[in-house]
């Protein structure tokens, strides 16, 4: 029945960061399913060429599949009949984002504190969505006394959802504290369909206690993949039981950073490109050596944020790839 979920690690929607650039990096190094940044279905309507940009597919391998958002039903199944009609291979519905930003607008996990129009919104999105899959990403609750994760999925399955997504935390939460990853063991336990955790997991062994204690079917990895894509490929081989999973060379990650610096050049404009793709390139600093301090690494972080043309940006970089302490001194 879920053939077509076979991927047990996912790349997480984060707006700002998972657009096609940062997603072809991170199926190039084995990620088995990537999803879009978050899009408002009201906005996608308008085709605007920026929220355009964020649906856009991703080369290489992997499944096109975008997540939305609405706070009403009308722009959810609006938005899930637009991208159906781009070819999309599977729509995900945002119940999660806990942003002011979102929630003040009453959608992402907003939601969860409404769940008639919670349900209103995932019947649009399948109506919308024209046959094809449909999953759901949201998180434990609002807050303590909200924890309605299993009710909304009930809910989920029985409209035909293919999949739901746990993260484990409260709205409220934020990003504080620690993912409960046993509390999604509710979810999962409630359902039949396919659950993915989600939360704090940055290594193979987080992978292996998340499932361990939610007994979930697969991960989901978000900011831990910023400036290393490659571990969604390392997590996957490491679930897999694979053994052949080979860390890429100082060499290949230098090559991954330069080709999404370009793919963000071709998507957005070389101004635009080059500011969009500065989180990137901070993370990449931040993963590349272990010896340096905290304030070498802010300030050569600071130094490649400057850079406003690619070549200076492009020949700084080599030399950090080349000689990262020279670098640091």
């Amino acid at each position: 029945m879920h053939d077509q979920l076979a991927e047990r690690v996912w790349l997480a929607p984060m707006s700002g960061s998972t657009d096609a650039a940062f997603r072809r990096q991170a199926v190039r190094f084995g990620a088995e399913a990537v999803v879009s940044e978050m899009v408002a279905g009201e906005t996608l309507a308008m085709a605007r060429p920026d929220v355009v940009r964020r649906t856009c597919r991703h080369e290489g391998a992997g499944r096109w599949i975008v997540q939305l958002a609405a706070r009403r039903p009308e722009d959810m199944k609006r938005g899930a009949e637009l991208v159906a009609e781009a070819g999309v291979d599977q729509i995900d519905i945002n119940m999660g984002c806990p942003s002011r930003q979102v929630t003040g607008g009453q959608s992402g996990s907003a939601l969860m504190r409404e769940p008639d129009l919670a349900r209103a919104i995932i019947d649009a999105a399948l109506e919308g969505a024209g046959g094809r899959p449909v999953s759901l990403k949201m998180r434990l609750g609002w807050d303590g006394d909200m924890l309605n994760a299993p009710d909304l999925a009930q809910y989920a399955e029985r409209a035909g959802l293919c999949m739901v997504t746990v993260h484990g935390r409260t709205r409220c939460q934020f990003y504080k504290g620690e993912a409960d990853w046993a509390r999604v063991r509710d979810t999962v336990e409630a359902i039949s369909l396919p659950v993915i955790v989600n939360g704090d997991i940055g290594s193979t062994g987080d992978a292996d206690r998340a499932l361990e204690h939610s007994h979930a079917h697969g991960v989901m990895i978000g900011r831990s993949a910023m400036g290393q894509p490659w571990l969604l490929g390392e997590v996957a081989a490491h679930l897999q039981g694979r053994h052949d999973w080979q860390a890429p060379s100082l060499s290949e990650k230098f090559e991954s950073l330069i080709e999404q610096i370009e793919d963000s050049m071709s998507l957005y404009g070389t101004t635009l490109g080059l500011r969009i793709v500065r989180k990137h390139i901070s993370a990449s600093v931040d993963c590349l050596a272990n010896d340096w301090t905290e304030d070498e690494r802010r300030s050569i972080r600071a130094a490649a944020c400057r850079f406003n043309e690619p070549g200076p940006l492009i020949d700084f970089l080599t030399r950090i790839y080349q000689s990262p302490r020279s670098v640091a001194a």
